[in-house]
């Protein structure tokens, strides 16, 4: 099966904007390593459908404000969210919950990404992407208000992160993880990304890569569908897998 990178389409008349926020996130960590001198693992994975409007007013103002927090504290907002989480979630510090909140102007594809690390879909495309059997199409609306009278439903995928890099694109003088944190110093996005064929997913045709958050992945089996149904918005970049 081959995989690939999902892109903005940026064609002139894509003029779509989304000045809008997740509604809550985990904040950063007051915590810089001793040894190496690195704060607190950061993820871009987003969870629009994950409510939090139960937790207590209080703690609610507290995962609304991205300002870093001891790591007791960070600990303690990570576990209020964890039941309310789907299984497997990335929470990591940046991760976001919750509806997008704010406006929208502009003209969008049936498939919107302002971002790399952010899909969106119209409603009927999602409809019609779910009644063609594409997999992992978990979508809730956005709570944005349109400058326009007429103007479509948008849905915010909630993606699983899956997959990693093939060992031949990342850098073989990496400094192995701090004996004392733990982390890493990391590396830049490969180019060419190289994805690892038996860390794919069978049952997902669209997902976060797991090595990296903000690289959203499309299965072969997307890829055909959106042309076929003449979906428009993105464009899509095949990478190697081995």
């Amino acid at each position: 099966m081959k995989f690939y990178r999902i892109r903005q389409d940026e064609a002139p008349r894509y003029t779509g904007n989304l000045n809008a926020a997740h509604k809550w996130g985990l904040p950063g960590i007051e915590f810089i390593c001793p040894v190496c001198n690195l704060g607190g693992k950061m993820t871009a994975a987003q969870y629009p459908c994950v409510d939090l409007s139960h937790l207590p007013e209080e703690e609610q103002k507290k995962l609304s404000d991205p300002q870093p927090v001891p790591y007791e504290e960070f600990s303690r907002l990570r576990e209020l969210v964890r039941p309310l989480a789907p299984p497997g979630a990335a929470l990591e510090s940046g991760a976001e919950f919750g509806p997008l909140t704010g406006t929208a102007s502009g003209y969008f594809g049936q498939l919107f990404m302002q971002n790399p690390w952010s899909l969106y879909v119209r409603r009927e495309a999602l409809e019609k992407l779910r009644a063609a059997g594409v997999r992992g199409l978990h979508g809730c609306p956005l709570n944005v208000r349109f400058r326009q009278k007429n103007h479509p439903e948008l849905m915010d995928l909630q993606l699983e992160l899956r997959g990693q890099f093939h060992p031949d694109c990342l850098p073989r003088n990496r400094e192995p993880p701090c004996p004392s944190c733990g982390l890493d110093k990391g590396y830049k996005l490969p180019q060419p990304p190289i994805l690892a064929a038996s860390s794919l997913p069978e049952d997902l045709d669209v997902f976060r890569l797991a090595d990296w958050s903000t690289l959203i992945i499309a299965s072969e089996h997307l890829v055909e569908t959106v042309t076929r149904l003449e979906l428009d918005g993105v464009v899509f970049q095949e990478l190697e897998a081995r």
